[in-house]
């Protein structure tokens, strides 16, 4: 393999293509032309002189060559970033890129926090990108933020995981519901209740099949829903009960729309974690917001998270 003449305009390219393994893709993703992908693919393969991609009907798999430079360019090009990264931060400003990913229920405060980190560091350039569980999982494997946040992560790889947070999840119900004023209700008779879902793949049902399961049961999946919005209204409406965090519920609950269910064993402290490949070098920039995460940048979250605790412990009691 002869890789001598490679320009870093064909590593983009060639890396977009190994990620996506689509022409159409990488056109969108870099503003090209397909036929512009095309033709640079095929002049990096005649300079490297061994084909890095072969088509099978209308699928386009890696030759052994290409998964070698994918790799490489995978590299290169994060060193570049970085790079980038450490000569923008080289002055006292903390500024450029930061790239954030988070599960589903983070949307209630990662939002927030960033607003509260720009305000100190205007020149920050934040992508934020919030998606279910599995997905950011997989976002985690091919190292494609700087910070994830997560509820569980996988133990599979080396990582370096921050708590910063807890995230409690409760059951709600409807306001009239049967059970609205029982203490202490055994997960048994829950089990019999119509439950609504998020979909397959996200934090909070894998918590909750497994916390069934320990206890020899299996919840009534009633209905699927693909968020938490959907999930409240259709538990205001009274088609069921969900494991919800309570980080969703505020407004819900101060308005009286929903209700917290006293049941055993919950609510539950779960804990957002701030996590990344333990290799990777954080830049400047993403070091220093995790740091906020760890220090005073959610101190005002945390102590609204316990008030809201203490709210329930007094309805329960």
């Amino acid at each position: 393999m002869n890789i001598k003449h490679i320009t870093i305009h064909q590593m983009r390219l060639f890396h977009s293509l190994a990620t996506h393994l689509s022409f159409t893709a990488v056109a969108k993703e870099l503003h090209l032309s397909q036929s512009g992908v095309s033709i640079q693919i095929k002049r990096l393969a005649e300079s490297v002189g061994i084909p890095l991609i072969e088509k099978i009907g209308k699928k386009i798999y890696l030759t052994d060559a290409g998964k070698e430079l994918y790799a490489a360019t995978d590299d290169i090009l994060n060193r570049l970033d970085l790079l980038n990264s450490d000569i923008q931060d080289m002055g006292e400003n903390i500024k450029g890129p930061l790239r954030i990913s988070g599960i589903t229920t983070s949307k209630y405060f990662m939002p927030h926090l960033l607003g509260r980190f720009l305000k100190t560091y205007p020149d920050v350039e934040p992508s934020l990108t919030i998606t279910n569980q599995t997905k950011v999982t997989q976002r985690l494997v091919e190292n494609l933020d700087d910070i994830f946040i997560m509820g569980t992560f996988p133990l599979n790889i080396e990582l370096q995981a921050e708590y910063f947070l807890d995230n409690p999840l409760v059951l709600v119900a409807p306001v009239d519901h049967p059970l609205a004023n029982e203490k202490n209700i055994p997960l048994s008779t829950i089990a019999k209740e119509r439950f609504i879902s998020r979909e397959q793949g996200s934090g909070t049902r894998a918590f909750r099949t497994h916390l069934f399961k320990e206890s020899g049961l299996k919840a009534n999946t009633y209905m699927e829903l693909g968020s938490a919005e959907a999930i409240k209204q259709a538990v205001m409406a009274g088609l069921g009960i969900s494991v919800l965090s309570l980080h969703n519920l505020q407004l819900e609950l101060e308005a009286g729309l929903l209700t917290v269910l006293d049941v055993e064993q919950f609510p539950i402290k779960r804990k957002w974690y701030a996590v990344h490949l333990k290799e990777k070098k954080l830049s400047r920039t993403a070091q220093k917001f995790l740091e906020f995460l760890l220090d005073d940048g959610t101190r005002t979250l945390r102590e609204e998270t316990n008030n809201k605790l203490e709210i329930y412990r007094k309805k329960t009691t």
